[in-house]
């Protein structure tokens, strides 16, 4: 028995990782529609979720929550997609991770510490508010 992955499996993968990054919502939901998991995760743990919060793509994250995908899935090295969308700065991805259920404290460095870490007292008082 081999334990390659199959060349196709790994393309189609890889162009629904790129759905994401992109932010091709529809493509990508219908994927998700189709039976491919909403928390789809990449070789570093990165879901869907992640990629398209990382990119901007608030619309993206919110289909894919809408779907089923896990608001607060940490990658490899902890982080989520909050924290990611702090750090970048993308406060309409923000507004639909935590309209999705996101909490501000998962993860390391959570959503919570990133605002800290970078002076963001918007949304340390935004985070305090839930």
């Amino acid at each position: 028995m081999s334990d390659a992955l199959d060349p196709e499996v790994v393309e189609l993968a890889t162009k629904i990782f790129d759905l994401a990054r992109r932010g091709d919502s529809e493509a990508l939901a219908a994927y998700v529609d189709a039976g491919v998991s909403p928390d789809l995760t990449n070789e570093k743990g990165d879901t869907l979720v992640m990629l398209a919060a990382y990119h901007g793509h608030a619309e993206t994250v919110s289909a894919l929550l809408a779907r089923g995908a896990e608001a607060d899935r940490p990658n490899d090295r902890g982080q989520t997609p909050l924290a990611g969308a702090v750090f970048k700065g993308e406060q309409a991805v923000i507004e639909a991770l935590l309209a999705g259920g996101a909490d501000p404290s998962a993860g390391t460095p959570s959503a919570l510490d990133t605002a800290r870490m970078f002076g963001k007292t918007e949304l340390l008082a935004l985070f305090g508010e839930r």
